[in-house]
């Protein structure tokens, strides 16, 4: 097991247990705890969650060169149903802003228009689109599809990650 994957894994256990370190003079609120990242992104609202990336998910903190990868081999890992959903997300926020699918598909060189029928590599392009031209985007369908985080893997995504999180559960008390 690389370094990277050990302090992810790492930051995940924390952020299940609660444990964070204080950013500000707030306390946290020992009895919320998670089991585990999954079970933080159900008991979590998609609100929580967009509050939480709003600060930390964007190409000034996270440079396009480190955030690539990783969306690329976290999207590969992601069930594929759930990739559909995650496809489904950006096609419906692009849609709000006047990007339709098919002119998507023409201009990042999707293989379909069609999210049920996107493999790993379209989402990664839609995922990476978002991430360089619309990050807010990009956050709400990380705060809408939270599964894509659990496969991120370099430490300085998961660093960033787990200063957000720790900023969210220490204002919540």
């Amino acid at each position: 097991m690389t370094s990277s994957e050990e302090y992810r894994r790492q930051i995940m256990k924390d952020l299940a247990e609660g444990n964070i370190e204080y950013l500000d003079d707030t306390t946290t609120d020992a009895g919320t705890q998670y089991e585990t990242f999954d079970d933080f992104a159900q008991r979590t609202t998609a609100d929580q969650r967009r509050n939480l990336f709003s600060r930390s998910l964007n190409p000034e903190r996270i440079p396009p060169s480190q955030m690539e990868p990783e969306l690329q081999r976290a999207i590969a890992q992601i069930k594929p149903n759930e990739r559909d959903d995650v496809a489904r997300a950006f096609f419906k926020h692009f849609k709000q802003r006047g990007l339709d699918e098919r002119h998507l598909e023409q201009q990042l060189g999707l293989s379909t228009h069609h999210a049920s029928r996107m493999n790993a590599d379209d989402v990664s392009r839609l995922a990476s689109f978002a991430y360089h031209n619309h990050p807010d985007i990009f956050r709400e369908v990380l705060a809408e599809q939270p599964g894509i985080i659990k496969f991120l893997s370099n430490p300085i995504v998961a660093g960033i990650i787990g200063i957000a999180a720790a900023k969210w559960l220490s204002s919540r008390r």
